[in-house]
């Protein structure tokens, strides 16, 4: 089967690798489409994500949906020509964090698509029975691709805890701060800004519900939500950047005993915090950490709004276009937002 190595900081190759039968407990699945997350980025333009470092060659994507090819022995429930979403997380489920439901810090975590785990811009991959979710009819492979960044948000919800009438601020109109505006708008809460630099992506960010878009580059971000919210701040700050000073932006426009959620992953070892600012207000500050179990909730929102949600997907490119679709999102060429790799016909 044909695999999108990367083989070296901006270098993908096409390669041909070896496939297996699936193992007993195991799908085998076809890969049909796989949407390029910004961690994807991380690894092709800067060699790794903060901590962690490319270990050349790599198979990245893990936004993927597909359609079963065969089944291992013991797996019941699935035929070939099904089409399902693909759950990229390998969790042990005995550790202690397993056993406490926090899966997405086991302590034995794999998660396809980095370093020594292959991702799914490849053909064909075999998985557990427990990472293939059926794709509803209504749902084509691009919108599948979706399921995963979705999951991510809700996720990040739980910490947000958004209420009815709350003021916010979302920091990055990329693809997970516009689903976070969806959310966000499906929640009932207030007036919400979002700051990006990028013209097309404030636009869409204007389409999606928010009420004020900020370019950072050309206004003083903390100044006019500020200014917009009776010199107070917002009630909270959702920060799906994590780069150009929007991790202490977030801390300075949020009111006191705010809340802080950081979804975005900075690309910098440390990051100098402006600790007194959020100890004086007492804010409560969370991360995220990729998702928890909320792939069925982001399928069922996709399915009943895709309003909502499917406007971000802005452009499908083939396998052997892969570079010039990376390349394409550095440089937001042609209005784009979320690009899908298509790996199969």
């Amino acid at each position: 089967m044909i695999a999108a190595e990367l083989v070296g900081a901006r270098r993908f190759e096409l390669k041909e690798i070896p496939l297996r039968d699936p193992s007993a407990g195991e799908v085998q699945v076809r890969v049909k489409s796989v949407g390029i997350c910004g961690s994807d980025l991380h690894y092709y333009f800067e060699g790794g994500i903060g901590d962690t470092s490319c270990i050349f060659p790599m198979v990245l994507g893990h936004e993927p949906s597909g359609e079963v090819v065969k089944v291992g022995s013991g797996v019941s429930g699935w035929s070939t020509g099904d089409r399902a979403i693909l759950e990229p997380a390998l969790y042990c489920y005995h550790c202690e964090y397993c056993m406490a439901g926090k899966h997405n810090v086991c302590e034995h975590l794999r998660f396809l698509s980095t370093p020594t785990d292959p991702g799914f811009f490849r053909e064909y991959v075999n998985l557990p029975l427990t990472n293939v979710i059926p794709l509803p009819k209504e749902m084509s492979f691009e919108a599948g691709t979706l399921a995963e960044p979705l999951a991510v948000v809700m996720h990040s919800m739980k910490f947000a805890d958004p209420r009815p009438g709350e003021s916010v601020a979302v920091f990055g109109a990329g693809p997970i701060g516009l689903l976070t505006l969806s959310v966000l708008r499906l929640s009932a809460v207030g007036r919400i800004f979002v700051v990006e630099p990028v013209a097309h992506r404030r636009e869409l960010a204007l389409r999606l519900g928010a009420d004020v878009v900020i370019d950072p580059k050309a206004e003083d971000v903390v100044q006019m939500i500020r200014q917009g919210t009776r010199n107070q701040g917002v009630d909270l700050t959702i920060d799906c950047a994590a780069k150009g000073g929007s991790m202490n932006h977030s801390l300075f426009a949020t009111r006191n005993a705010g809340r802080v959620v950081y979804t975005g992953i900075p690309s910098e070892m440390v990051v100098p915090m402006e600790f007194h600012e959020m100890r004086r207000k007492e804010l409560s500050i969370f991360n995220v950490r990729r998702s928890n179990h909320e792939t069925d909730v982001a399928i069922r929102l996709l399915v009943e709004h895709p309003q909502r949600f499917l406007p971000i997907l802005t452009h499908q490119r083939p396998v052997d276009k892969i570079a010039a679709a990376f390349d394409m999102l550095e440089h937001y060429d042609d209005g784009a937002a979320k690009v899908t790799i298509q790996m199969s016909r």
